[in-house]
C-alpha cells in the first residue's frame, strides 16, 4: 500500500490535515493527470493534487502497515 504525506492542505483545511499521512488508493488514470485518490477526512475518496502530497518511501510503507495491523 503507499502512504503520502499530506504538505499543504491550504485550500481544502476541511477535507485535509497537513502533515498527516493518507493511504493512496489506486487510480492510474488520476496519476497520469497528476492527481491522486485518498480517503480524506470525509471519510469519502477523492481526488487531490499530487502537489499537495510527498510520496513516503516503500520501506516505511511497509512499516505503518505493519504497524497497523496489530
Amino acid at each position: 500500500m503507499k502512504w503520502l504525506l499530506c504538505i499543504n492542505n491550504k485550500d481544502y483545511p476541511a477535507s485535509l490535515e497537513a502533515m498527516k499521512l493518507y493511504k493512496q488508493l489506486d487510480d492510474p488514470t488520476a496519476e497520469q493527470l497528476g492527481m491522486v485518490r485518498i480517503i480524506d477526512e470525509s471519510g469519502e475518496d477523492y481526488l487531490y493534487a499530487n502537489s499537495l502530497f510527498i510520496q513516503v518511501p516503500a520501506v516505511f510503507g511497509n512499516h505503518i502497515d505493519m504497524a497497523l495491523s496489530v
